[in-house]
């Protein structure tokens, strides 16, 4: 029978001449969040995908943000993503998929994962507006395609519907959220991973 038999958790440290990031992620955590980052409304929805995920996670992100956002959103993707890569180990004995369908008001949006050592992202969502008081909107996919392509994850994200911006994203991280925890569980009918090949 598969069970947890460690902690999943993980410290990622990323320095560059650009960014500063800091993540420390426990997936079997309760949705404990310390978030600090030069880019607020990333801060906002990392707070979201921690607390609806039920992770622990702190996160340092600081850089050159009097350029743009793009570096610091990009690199928390990628840091966050090499963390949980590192945190979930060899995936044995979990049901590696998992779905989030997650309405926000008028929004709805629809997030599904495969644990699958195969980066991809498929990300379908068109918004009314560019921006999001300061923060460009294009850098959601920006973060999301680094986090898959880190945590070695196959990401679909559709939104299906909405009128207003923020309302769609956060509908988009909270589903992330919910979604990697389901794929994440162990399930104990699994010996060991979920895949013909043997491996993932």
């Amino acid at each position: 029978m598969a069970e947890k038999a460690t902690l999943r958790q993980a410290e990622i440290q990323r320095t560059t001449q650009e960014t500063s990031i800091y993540v420390n992620l426990n997936i079997d955590g309760t949705g404990k969040r310390e978030i600090d980052t030069d880019v607020p409304f990333m801060s906002h929805m990392l707070d979201l995908w921690a607390k609806h995920g039920l992770f622990d996670l702190q996160v340092k992100g600081h850089g050159d943000v009097e350029i743009d956002d793009h570096h610091t959103t990009e690199d928390m993707g990628i840091t966050l993503g090499q963390a949980f890569a590192k945190a979930i180990g060899d995936k044995a004995g979990i049901k590696r998929y998992g779905q989030g369908l997650v309405p926000m008001d008028e929004s709805l949006a629809e997030v599904i994962v495969d644990l699958s050592n195969r980066p991809h992202l498929e990300y379908h969502a068109q918004y009314p507006t560019d921006t999001v008081g300061t923060f460009p909107v294009e850098l959601v996919e920006e973060f999301l395609w680094k986090f898959a392509l880190e945590a070695r994850i196959t990401l679909h994200v559709r939104v299906q519907y909405g009128k207003n911006t923020h309302h769609m994203i956060e509908a988009i991280f909270k589903a992330l959220g919910r979604a990697l925890d389901d794929a994440t569980q162990y399930d104990p009918r699994i010996q060991g991973v979920l895949s013909t090949k043997g491996a993932l």
